[in-house]
């Protein structure tokens, strides 16, 4: 979101050159910059120690394809802690272990997502939300066929799993 307006004062923002910025809102009524403001989500792709993928149908998202678990950063949160309860509220999961995987821009939605592997039990009962219809545990090696295409996030998730466990294979042999 780029500011118009001041959100202190009201006022109406003109630019300004701002060091290696470049040009930036700036409120002359309150001798400040606005820098632009976007949201932060996560996006998990739950796993478990079998090799299975927890694959999310959400008919809202997309009629076609599979989803990872995700959601909004709520003010306070980290990103770890907003991963855990997004996790535990769509499906009903404890996770076990969470590791950082990286972060993209969403460019479609204007979002910064942090992408993590989470670790849960598949043999547990899912309790799903109303935000997801359907929700299937599938081997790794075919989630990328089933989320959405590559140069997504969530397929750029799927990829970077799969090569994370390749590589884990190839340094126990």
């Amino acid at each position: 979101m780029r500011f118009k307006y001041c959100p202190d004062c009201g006022s109406l923002l003109t630019t300004r050159a701002l060091g290696d910025e470049g040009e930036v809102p700036w409120c002359e009524n309150c001798d400040k910059p606005w820098f632009d403001m976007f949201p932060c989500c996560v996006i998990s792709l739950v796993y478990s120690a079998k090799g299975h993928v927890l694959l999310l149908h959400q008919n809202y998202i997309s009629p076609v394809y599979m989803n990872l678990v995700s959601g909004y950063i709520t003010p306070g949160e980290t990103a770890e802690t907003a991963a855990v309860r997004e996790i535990n509220e769509e499906t009903g999961l404890e996770v076990s272990a969470l590791r950082h995987a990286g972060t993209w821009w969403f460019g479609k939605k204007q979002m910064l997502m942090i992408g993590f592997f989470a670790e849960a039990d598949d043999s547990a009962r899912l309790r799903l939300s109303s935000e997801v219809d359907a929700a299937k545990w599938v081997d790794a090696a075919k989630a990328p066929e089933l989320v959405h295409p590559a140069g997504s996030v969530s397929h750029s998730l799927v990829d970077l799993f799969l090569e994370s466990r390749k590589n884990t294979a190839n340094q126990e042999v």
